[in-house]
């Protein structure tokens, strides 16, 4: 599959993402669009880590080239997995306390 497929998969997704967080309200919406663009810089990441490797492998078989791109995944899925457990975590604080999710009553926490 040409690489122009997956770019352009991954910026349909990542504007959908952006999309998603300028007009939304709620926050576990704009927590999802958030996840939705990190997914979407990973499956860019693969696919330009698996062209790189099978470039890498016409010229020398036992190379380990591309394999940075997967790592980089593996690294912001953690950070990502750790981002769900504390959002999730002041989404349930902010319900508990103002009843709501709707992200326009995070003004109050300025004061």
């Amino acid at each position: 599959m040409p690489i122009q497929y997956y770019i352009f998969l991954c910026l349909t997704l990542f504007s959908i993402g952006i999309i998603g967080v300028l007009t939304r309200r709620n926050a576990i919406i704009v927590f999802m669009c958030v996840e939705l663009m990190l997914n979407a810089v990973n499956l860019l990441l693969v696919a330009f880590s698996k062209m790189h490797h099978g470039a890498a492998a016409t010229v020398d078989a036992a190379t380990t080239a591309g394999i940075d791109g997967q790592l980089f995944v593996f690294f912001i899925m953690v950070v990502a997995a750790a981002e769900v457990s504390v959002g999730l975590a002041i989404i349930v604080m902010m319900f508990r306390n103002i009843h709501s999710v709707d992200i326009n009553f995070l003004n109050r926490l300025k004061n």
